[in-house]
C-alpha cells in the first residue's frame, strides 16, 4: 500500500512538531510540512527521508499547487491573530483558497483546527463568538460557519483544542514552548494573591503530545462517521482533558510551589466589578462575557483515550512535571 501522504500546515509550531513528530514515530506516511521560517523547526529533521519542507506564507498556496494535489490527508494547525486584515486573509480566506487546490480524488481527510473558546457546553457554535469576539475568535467562528457548507465538508474534522500546555519553561525542549507553559513562571508569581482567592470557575486543558496523539490517530485511519448528535457536515471534536475548577488549579499550584493555601474570599460578579473600575484593567466585550460565563467545559471531550491512545500529560501535575517548572517543598493536600 503506498504511504500516505500528510500535509501540516504551520508546521514550525508547537502542535505541528509535535504532531509531525507522533506521526514519524508512528506511521510510514511521507509529511510534507508547511512553514514560513525552517530555523524555527527544531523537533524535527528537515533532512528526513519522509519529510519535505514547503516554505512559503500560507496566504500564497498557488506556488505549492502541484505538492497540494497529492495530498490524502491535512492536518491544518496553521492561523494568526493580532492583526484583524492578517487574521482574515489567513483564517478564512487562506482556508477556503487551501480547499480548493486540493483533489477531491486523493484527499481522504482535513482535521482543521479552531478553538474551543467558539462552542458552548453542547460543542454548538456560540452566537456570541461571532457578536463580539476578538478578531481570532471571530474568524475562526465564521471559517467554521463557511466550512459546513463547503463541498468537502463531509471529509472535514474540525478540532478543538482547550488550553494548550507543551515544551519546557526554561527552553530546553527540542519542542517550541506553547503560551501557557511559558506563563507558568509568571503564574506562579501570582500565587501569593491568587490563593487568598476562591472562583466559580472551570476549564479544560490538555498538552501538545496529546493533541498529536489524537490528531495522529484521526490522520491514520479511515474517516469514522459523526458519533456526536446534533452537528452538522462538519465533526466536531473538542480537545481536552476532564474539567478542573479554577480552585482546584490554584491549590496544585500551590502545592507544586510550597505555598499553603488560606481561606479563600469569593470572587463574586460585584467583586470583579468593582476590581475592573479600580484597577487599571481594560476588558472588551469578549472579556466581559467570557467573566460572565466562566465555565469553559464541554461535552463530550476528547482525550487520547477516546481514540485508543494513551495521555501523556492527564492531569495538571503532569503537566507541571512535563513543564520542567521547578517545584519547591512537597506536594501534599491543604485546606
Amino acid at each position: 500500500m503506498t504511504p500516505a501522504r500528510i500535509l501540516i500546515t504551520g508546521a514550525s509550531g508547537c502542535v505541528g512538531q509535535y504532531t509531525a513528530a507522533w506521526l514519524l514515530e508512528n506511521s510510514d506516511a511521507e509529511l510534507l510540512l508547511w512553514l514560513r521560517d525552517p530555523a524555527k523547526l527544531t523537533a524535527i529533521s528537515a533532512q528526513h527521508p519522509r519529510v519535505q519542507l514547503l516554505v512559503g506564507d500560507l496566504r500564497d498556496p498557488h506556488c505549492f499547487a502541484n505538492q497540494l494535489a497529492t495530498v490524502s490527508r491535512v492536518i491544518h494547525t496553521a492561523t494568526a491573530w493580532g492583526d484583524p486584515e492578517r487574521a482574515h486573509q489567513v483564517n478564512v480566506v487562506a482556508v477556503k483558497t487551501l480547499l480548493g487546490l486540493l483533489n477531491p480524488e486523493v484527499l481522504e481527510q482535513i482535521t482543521y483546527f479552531s478553538t474551543a473558546s467558539i462552542l458552548n457546553r453542547d460543542l454548538q457554535p456560540l452566537p456570541e463568538a461571532l457578536a463580539y469576539g476578538t478578531e481570532y475568535i471571530q474568524t475562526k467562528a465564521q471559517c467554521l460557519q463557511d466550512l459546513e457548507h463547503h463541498p468537502l465538508a463531509d471529509r472535514i474534522v474540525a478540532v478543538f483544542p482547550t488550553l494548550v500546555f507543551g515544551g519546557r519553561v526554561d527552553g530546553t525542549s527540542p519542542f517550541p514552548t506553547s503560551y501557557l507553559t511559558e506563563g507558568l513562571e509568571e503564574a506562579s508569581r501570582w500565587l501569593w494573591l491568587a490563593r487568598w482567592l476562591r472562583a466559580d470557575a472551570s476549564f479544560h486543558f490538555i498538552h501538545a503530545a496529546d493533541i498529536a496523539c489524537i490528531c495522529g490517530h484521526l490522520a491514520t485511519t479511515p474517516k469514522l462517521p459523526n458519533r456526536e448528535a446534533g452537528q452538522g457536515a462538519v465533526r466536531r471534536l473538542v480537545m481536552g482533558q476532564p474539567s478542573i475548577s479554577v480552585n482546584q488549579a490554584i491549590a496544585t499550584l500551590c502545592r507544586w510551589r510550597g505555598l499553603r493555601q488560606t481561606p479563600g474570599l469569593p470572587l463574586w460578579g460585584w467583586l470583579i466589578e468593582a476590581l475592573i473600575k479600580v484597577l487599571p484593567i481594560e476588558i472588551n466585550a469578549w472579556d466581559r462575557f467570557s467573566i460572565k460565563q466562566r465555565h469553559f467545559v464541554h461535552d463530550p471531550i476528547t482525550t487520547p483515550e477516546r481514540v485508543g491512545g494513551h495521555s501523556h500529560a492527564a492531569t495538571l501535575e503532569a503537566v507541571l512535571a512535563d513543564s520542567g517548572l521547578p517545584q519547591r517543598g512537597k506536594l501534599h493536600n491543604q485546606g
